[in-house]
């Protein structure tokens, strides 16, 4: 008998700069950890002005200079996403309440957590959102989701995320 498919989801403000990355990154590193078919990744946002854009450009770029492919098209997330989730992984805290808000029970809200809380080479609470930042910004916020999802990952893994 195989293994229900566990779903994780990404959630930060537009759903074009972390969450998209974050999502290209985890589809990556479960791919070499040969967890892909066990695990369905998916992003979205709590706004939903960029609905059917790609990520932003200097995402796609600095992504793409670490060999990470974002293939993605923006969308808001609603209630039936953190239903039918069993990991729902916010960017930062003004996005966690957002989704503690959206959530229509306990059980939903059961499944919140700060992405942040998966990274374990780097001391932080929140994942910056470097829209309004230079290209400095971006090589950080991938360099946090490159820690949170090597945690994530070991978690998965293991069976305990």
């Amino acid at each position: 008998m195989s293994r229900p498919l566990y779903r994780v989801l990404f959630v930060c403000l537009g759903n074009i700069c972390r969450s998209p990355a974050a999502e290209g990154l985890l589809r990556q590193r479960l791919r070499e950890a040969g967890l892909a078919s066990r695990v369905e990744v998916r992003s979205a946002g709590i706004l939903g002005d960029r609905a059917g854009e790609g990520a932003d450009p200097r995402m796609q770029r600095a992504a793409a200079a670490r060999g990470i492919e974002l293939r993605h098209r923006a969308r808001k997330v609603d209630a039936e996403d953190l239903r039918r989730a069993d990991l729902v992984l916010a960017m930062d805290a003004s996005n966690l309440r957002a989704l503690e808000r959206l959530a229509p029970s306990n059980e939903e809200r059961a499944k919140l957590r700060l992405f942040a809380s998966y990274c374990r080479a780097h001391a932080v609470e929140e994942i910056p959102d470097p829209y309004l930042g230079t290209s400095a910004d971006f090589e950080l916020v991938l360099d946090l989701l490159e820690d949170g999802c090597a945690g994530l990952v070991a978690e998965l893994a293991a069976g305990t995320p």
